[in-house]
């Protein structure tokens, strides 16, 4: 099983838990949260899709037990006096629920304005740099390996490691510029086929959410309809809306 560094350098490509944030060691506590939040959510696991929900979890997981290390006074003196990490096993221990305590519900919105940000950014090329050399030039897993990247990505992500080879940065790899039509053609396939069925996950989500909202709707219709039969009675005979039965109105005292 791998030590929590091991994870690090296989998920971030340092084992340094401040690069990792990409924060300065004096970095406050809220400093530290604030990045921690930021890059948990490129890598939430209910925001990524199917093919990438394993690693997106791990890295979560990563990236909480940082958070959880360095916003602690001791765990994070001893971490910066020595480089020691509490290996202790947290295999068990909720990640999903730490970072529900410590932020507010992941919204839509938030990962989309995230996207935005991060696309085009310094990190993004710091990660796409990480994912290629990590690789070895493999573009299955420097899509895995990306926030916010897929199929649709790969042009931008070749022009952008043509560029780093040519400054230099990195080597050239076999390959890369010249996968066959079949690796291509077989990863542009399962890519399509994970998005019809996250497509048709949201659409369920989205109709049962519509029709709790029409019954919860309709259920306070009725419930007003039956409170005024309740105090006014009914004036004619008619069925009620609320049970189907039928109300007779009161015969009224005729005057001689």
């Amino acid at each position: 099983m791998s030590t929590f560094k091991e994870m690090c350098e296989q998920y971030f490509g340092t084992t340094d838990l401040y690069e990792v944030l990409g924060v300065e060691r004096t970095a406050t506590d809220k400093e530290i949260k604030k990045a921690y939040h930021k890059l948990s959510l490129l890598v939430h696991p209910d925001r990524v899709e199917e093919s990438r929900k394993a690693v997106a979890t791990e890295k979560f997981k990563v990236l909480g037990k940082i958070h959880s290390i360095l916003q602690d006074e001791d765990k994070r003196k001893c971490y910066d006096d020595c480089g020691e990490i509490d290996e202790e096993s947290d295999s068990n221990f909720n990640w999903m629920e730490y970072w529900r305590a410590i932020f507010k519900k992941i919204d839509i919105k938030d990962i989309e304005e995230h996207e935005k940000s991060y696309i085009g950014s310094e990190t993004e090329l710091r990660d796409i740099k990480k994912a290629y050399v990590g690789g070895k030039g493999n573009m299955d897993l420097i899509l895995e390996m990306v926030p916010f990247s897929n199929c649709d990505s790969e042009p931008r992500i070749l022009e952008i490691v043509r560029k780093m080879i040519d400054d230099g940065e990195v080597e050239e790899y076999p390959g890369f510029f010249n996968e066959s039509k079949q690796k291509k053609a077989r990863r542009r396939k399962k890519y399509e086929e994970e998005k019809k069925v996250a497509e048709s996950i949201d659409r369920k989500a989205l109709e049962q959410e519509l029709e709790l909202n029409k019954k919860k709707r309709l259920k306070g219709f009725v419930d007003l309809i039956s409170n005024i039969e309740a105090k006014y009675g009914g004036g004619t005979k008619r069925k009620s809306i609320t049970n189907g039965a039928k109300t007779t109105p009161k015969k009224r005292s005729s005057r001689k």
